[in-house]
């Protein structure tokens, strides 16, 4: 990794893309303090879900997950 100051990266912006696009990541200090990294853009290849597509499997639930809550219970969650 890579670190430069404000004033370098605005003068070496074109080598500094190329580092990047190389796969080297740029830390962007003002003075000694990190404010900024650049990194490889990544576009998203993966195709978006057609609608009402099934996109994962299905959802389990125990037995009674949705009873009514006991007087205990109310009593702890302070409703009771």
């Amino acid at each position: 990794m890579m670190e430069i100051t404000i004033h370098k990266a605005k003068t070496s912006l074109s080598q500094l893309v190329a580092k990047v696009e190389a796969g080297e990541e740029v830390v962007v200090c003002r003075g000694k303090e990190p404010v900024a990294m650049l990194v490889p853009f990544r576009k998203n290849t993966g195709q978006r879900p057609k609608v009402g597509e099934i996109t994962s499997g299905p959802v389990l639930v125990k037995p009674g997950c949705f009873a009514p809550l006991t007087e205990e219970e109310m009593t702890e969650w302070g409703m009771g």
